[in-house]
């Protein structure tokens, strides 16, 4: 599903459709927000992670909404970017864990390093993902929280 712009797509983002090079360059992770991502994606997500309530509140509608977003050709770029932003997220969380279900789990699981909170909560605003990611990047480096 992924489309390749000759970066290798993560298994995780081979199952979503967007560009791997969003997830790995800058300038495409912009041109990628300001086009608009398809309400598909959001489907996708939350058959490849679960966390329907995260992505509810990833792109700001009610839970028995969110199957109108699905139909979306593209959402805002504001909900856009949380998604692909949160999408990386996840992307350098099974890479630095091993894998999608070991990620899953640590994403699931509350931290000491994250004041007992699951990294999932977190992912639904910027400052939180910056806090997940910035775990992750201790991770990489051989600190684990």
């Amino acid at each position: 599903m992924a489309r390749e712009t000759g970066v290798a797509a993560s298994s995780i983002l081979a199952r979503i459709d967007v560009p791997a090079s969003a997830f790995a360059e800058r300038p495409s992770f912009i041109h990628t927000v300001r086009e608009g991502i398809a309400g598909k994606v959001v489907r996708q997500a939350v058959d490849v992670f679960g966390q329907r309530d995260l992505f509810v509140r990833l792109v700001g509608v009610s839970p028995g909404n969110l199957h109108r977003v699905y139909r979306r050709k593209t959402l805002s770029s504001a909900q856009s970017e949380a998604l692909l932003d949160t999408l990386r997220l996840f992307s350098k969380a099974s890479e630095a864990l091993g894998g999608l279900e070991m990620a899953r789990e640590w994403l699931n699981t509350p931290l000491p390093a994250l004041h007992g909170e699951r990294p999932f909560a977190l992912c639904d605003t910027f400052d939180g993902r910056r806090l997940v990611a910035d775990v992750i990047a201790k991770i990489e480096y051989g600190e684990f929280p």
